[in-house]
């Protein structure tokens, strides 16, 4: 069995080339090709092919590390697992939302103050609870005592959302649009149903998680990363290095406990991670020993809708000066982000055995570039030579819909979002749909 590819361009057949799908002549620069011109979407459909991945059965500090096959199908499989988002600098990140389809289902209050709104730099202690604590709808009034502390917020997490179970055709396609994208503003939670020629997106989004620079405000999410320092929180070995651990507001080392991450700028060397703040049960599989561990972003459907730039520091030696915003299968950072110990890579003698999923969203390839790629990385992976430029004198808005209803994700420049608390139908269905003069580019995969 092998994989094998075609590649159609507007409708008209055309030569298949490794090194990217563009209309016109593809540019190599540095080993990257990239199509002339930068475009305001990227957009993945048909991902509805089922696969699987190697899975971590068990990691221990002494070197063990043993794997078990995980198969997986759906709409946007296996994407709709718990997803971590990943910023690499030198990045300016100012705001950070994510949303997932509003319900009527109530939930317990999460375990940890991460949801209670906390300005400035505060340290968000973990909840002790003494009993359990009643449910609670979006919008009800959540009072609780944290450390000794009454605090109160409104609740906004509907819960994670129930994965589709369809399996669709083995098609992966990409398309890129040139044009202004539709204004996004958000606006109160209303019933609605609205389709398209791109799926049907049913119910209203609900803010679960919220990030603001300026405000030092984090509502719903914790801020880890690779930095492991067992006087503090996670650990470090010369097996594995070091573990997820919290960050201090600075983003440059360990913090004891939860902190939110200062309104500055992240230099060359930094990587913070941002997961949700609920603490890992069993659903999370196996994580690292004396790790900090946090489960990611859950379902077949949900919007990130990131505010940032990415300044040119002006470096120009190895891995400087290319920043990034990427999302992991949360499983791969919880045992070794940047060892062998992760669900990331495949199976080479499989070819439907691939990693468990890394998406990046905008990536500079080479210190200084200006042109930021996207890439599919799983059994089924894509890219093409698209891009969307790089932000350096301000910030921009960039959505990320993945939506089960019609197996796409959609990579999208805003050209306005205020990341109210809610979003309708409407507003993200704004964000999947093609502007009228998208140019479609289709690729193909299939077994053999």
């Amino acid at each position: 069995m092998k994989y094998t590819s075609a590649v159609l361009l507007g409708g008209a057949a055309s030569a298949v080339s490794a090194s990217g799908y563009c209309a016109d002549a593809v540019q190599d620069i540095l080993g990257n090709y990239y199509c002339p011109g930068a475009v305001k979407q990227i957009k993945y459909d048909g991902l509805d092919i089922p696969g699987k991945y190697r899975a971590v059965a068990e990691m221990t500090n002494d070197g063990t590390c043993t794997f078990e096959t995980k198969e997986y199908s759906g709409p946007i499989a296996p994407y709709d697992e718990g997803l971590s988002m990943h910023f690499r600098g030198p990045l300016h990140l100012n705001n950070v939302a994510i949303y997932t389809p509003g319900t009527s289902k109530k939930r317990e209050v999460p375990h940890t103050a991460a949801h209670a709104k906390r300005h400035g730099h505060q340290h968000l202690h973990k909840k002790h609870h003494e009993h359990k604590q009643e449910e609670r709808a979006v919008g009800d009034v959540v009072t609780a005592t944290i450390d000794g502390q009454v605090v109160t917020w409104i609740n906004t997490y509907a819960g994670p959302t129930a994965d589709a179970a369809d399996v669709g055709a083995a098609a992966v396609a990409t398309s890129a649009a040139e044009s202004d994208p539709t204004s996004t503003e958000s606006s109160e939670k209303a019933s609605s149903t609205t389709t398209s020629s791109t799926g049907t997106i049913t119910g209203d989004f609900v803010r679960s998680a919220y990030y603001n620079a300026a405000d030092g405000t984090a509502d719903g999410l914790v801020f880890l990363a690779n930095v492991g320092d067992p006087s503090l929180s996670g650990t470090w070995d010369t097996v594995w290095g070091s573990s997820l651990a919290y960050v201090n507001e600075d983003g440059t080392g360990a913090s004891a406990s939860p902190v939110v991450l200062k309104d500055k700028l992240l230099d060359d060397s930094t990587e913070i991670a941002i997961f949700s703040d609920s603490e890992c049960d069993e659903s999370c599989g196996t994580y690292r020993p004396d790790s900090v561990a946090y489960k990611g972003f859950e379902g077949a459907s949900k919007v990130f809708v990131v505010e940032f730039s990415m300044p040119d520091s002006g470096e120009t030696g190895a891995n400087q000066n290319m920043p990034a915003y990427w999302l992991l299968n949360a499983a791969i950072p919880r045992t070794a982000q940047y060892a062998s110990c992760s669900c990331w890579k495949g199976d080479n003698a499989s070819p439907l055995e691939g990693g468990c999923g890394e998406l990046d969203v905008v990536e500079i390839l080479s210190p200084g570039e200006t042109r930021a790629k996207s890439t599919f990385h799983f059994a089924n992976g894509v890219g093409d030579s698209h891009y969307i430029g790089r932000p350096i004198d301000s910030p921009i808005k960039v959505a990320v819909v993945m939506d089960a209803d019609s197996s796409t994700v959609s990579i999208k420049v805003l050209d306005d979002f205020d990341f109210g608390t809610s979003l309708t139908s409407e507003q993200v269905q704004d964000m999947v749909t093609d502007e009228s003069d998208t140019k479609l580019f289709s690729l193909m995969s299939f077994v053999a």
